[in-house]
């Protein structure tokens, strides 16, 4: 399944699941039957890699989701969309979630015009993203003000590509995520 973790390349002929959908190796183009446990696995990896976090930290989600009241398996998905790393690249200030990540590490942005390098920092409703004046002119940041033509902005974030800002209107819902996760299949892996 494409992520589109690859940034613009995933939007172009060049994109390697358009140029081979089906497993590199000899053996790739047979269709294997997966398990039960095999596709909740799957399905766990695909929202891991989808958001970049690494299984302690994505295991700690999930137990701060269990407690809070509600589906958990749509408030872990909540938490993930609310991380700043996420935010920053939905709001078209980065190409990529990963890159979002690293710029958001190297200090880049300020949240509430409060400097911020935690990429796992949680976004609230009213709060206003900005870059940092110093990286206003950064190629990284200027190439993905240009390509956010090629995807929208949720509903639930209101970008101001001018201004180099993003505001946070409202939290996320379960159908912001258009991404297809079938999140009841995370909650079965690690309910076992």
């Amino acid at each position: 399944m494409k992520l589109f973790l690859k940034g613009d390349r995933c939007y172009t002929d060049k994109c390697a699941v358009e140029r081979r959908p089906y497993p590199a190796g000899q053996h790739g183009q047979a269709r294997p039957k997966f398990s039960d446990f095999a596709l909740q696995l799957r399905e766990k990896q695909k929202v891991k890699r989808l958001y970049g976090v690494q299984e302690d930290q994505f295991r700690r989600y999930f137990r701060e989701a269990e407690k809070s009241k509600g589906n958990t398996g749509a408030s872990l998905l909540l938490k993930m969309e609310q991380r700043l790393d996420n935010t920053v690249y939905l709001l078209g200030l980065a190409a990529s979630r990963n890159e979002a990540r690293h710029l958001v590490k190297h200090s880049h942005f300020m949240v509430n015009g409060k400097k911020v390098n935690m990429p796992s920092f949680e976004i609230k409703k009213g709060d206003v993203i900005e870059v940092r004046e110093k990286s206003r002119q950064m190629t990284k940041i200027l190439g993905a003000i240009e390509s956010i033509k090629r995807r929208e902005i949720p509903k639930w974030l209101d970008a101001s590509h001018a201004d180099f800002k993003g505001t946070v209107k409202d939290n996320p819902t379960r159908e912001d995520i258009t991404f297809p996760i079938e999140e009841h299949m995370v909650v079965e892996y690690y309910s076992r």
